[in-house]
């Protein structure tokens, strides 16, 4: 059944490129936009299949622990 939300984020994000599409003037900012979309698009469906996917605060964290060890001696 998770091909059904598959779909639905498919056709979100069809809706809003169709929608948005037309008030993007300028071919850096339809590229722009359009990468960033397809990032959306691939990070929504990669966390629907592994719920358990660490987020960029996890990342953070475990760069800057270290740092934060050493800054408190």
């Amino acid at each position: 059944m998770k091909w059904l939300h598959v779909l639905g984020i498919l056709v979100t994000v069809t809706l809003m490129t169709l929608y948005e599409w037309p008030r993007i003037h300028g071919r850096k900012e339809r590229i722009t936009y359009a990468v960033l979309m397809l990032i959306g698009l691939q990070l929504s469906v990669l966390l629907l299949y592994i719920p358990e996917l660490p987020g960029p605060v996890q990342l953070i964290d475990t760069v800057y622990r270290p740092l934060g060890r050493l800054l408190e001696k």
